[in-house]
């Protein structure tokens, strides 16, 4: 008889950690560590803690996330989102357990005008998006049981409120809060992806137990301008709103102008996409509203 499924999330705290773990359907054993259970930066440590877990799945959430600051730090994105995933993955072959890891729609290079496929060439633009594919690259070639999973433009209910905490969603209503004009890039198109509709895709994906390359990302797609408006549209804000192009934006890091994904590996495995990224933001405002029903729409 075989060993019963058991499942340790690395950043069980973050956006997607914490909808992976509301949605498990409990078939197995969930183990969900934050950063203050597990520092994957910390080989030792981490092996020893895996050892001691037994799993036969280890999904890792942990990133470097910040795009721009990576351009100047880009030893420290490559030490967790390089280095740590491959030492990662070599943990997971040893203990036998399979390795499902993230990754971004910032590996390519935004040079098609149609969604990438799984199989499609990467050619980052930024170190940030290097270091995720260095971390892909590491994953499979130190884990045979390794599930890469391509995701884009997140946002959750975890990243909402508390100390730090933001997405796009929450940046924008903010900012809009505080009285502040508005200037979004126009020119760069994506995929925005509810985290909790991603989940349900991610453990699919997990449970079918076939190693290789999935995207999971909110089905459509839109620039950050028109997902701006629609957000503000959708709690009734009127804002100063002005589109702009990358290149006047200034960011410190360079984005791919169209970085939509597509999802021919998850329909081949019978899951239909994610839903439209427009029912992911009903969704998300709705569930923010829930949390928090007597405060005002914006905090």
């Amino acid at each position: 008889m075989s060993e019963p499924a058991r499942y340790v999330i690395i950043g069980a705290a973050g956006q997607l950690g914490s909808d992976l773990v509301r949605g498990f359907d409990g078939a197995g054993a969930l183990v969900p560590l934050t950063h203050r259970d597990i520092d994957i930066l910390d080989a030792g440590r981490t092996e020893a803690t895996l050892a001691a877990l037994r799993p036969t799945h280890v999904i890792n959430t942990a990133a470097w996330n910040l795009v721009d600051r990576a351009e100047d730090e880009p030893q420290a994105a490559f030490a967790l989102n390089g280095d740590a995933v491959g030492t990662l993955a070599a943990t997971c072959e040893r203990v036998g357990a399979a390795f499902v890891h993230f990754s971004t729609d910032y590996v390519f290079d935004g040079g098609k005008r149609t969604p990438y496929a799984e199989d499609d060439a990467p050619n980052p633009l930024s170190a940030y998006g290097e270091s995720k594919l260095a971390g892909e690259r590491l994953a499979s070639d130190r884990c045979g049981r390794t599930v890469l999973i391509r995701v884009a433009a997140l946002f959750g209910i975890a990243r909402s409120a508390g100390k730090g905490g933001t997405n796009f969603v929450e940046t924008i209503l903010r900012a809009a809060a505080a009285g502040r004009p508005l200037r979004v890039v126009a020119d760069q198109t994506t995929a925005p992806s509810y985290t909790r509709h991603a989940a349900g895709a991610v453990w699919h994906i997990v449970r079918a137990a076939r190693p290789g390359i999935y995207h999971v990302s909110g089905s459509g797609e839109t620039s950050w301008y028109e997902f701006a408006r629609e957000i503000l549209r959708r709690e009734g804000i009127a804002a100063d709103v002005t589109a702009v192009t990358a290149q006047e934006f200034g960011a410190r890091a360079k984005r791919p102008a169209y970085s939509v994904l597509g999802h021919r590996a998850l329909r081949a495995l019978g899951h239909a996409a994610p839903p439209p990224w427009m029912d992911g933001l009903t969704a998300y405002l709705a569930e923010r509203r829930a949390l928090s029903p007597t405060a005002p729409r914006v905090p």
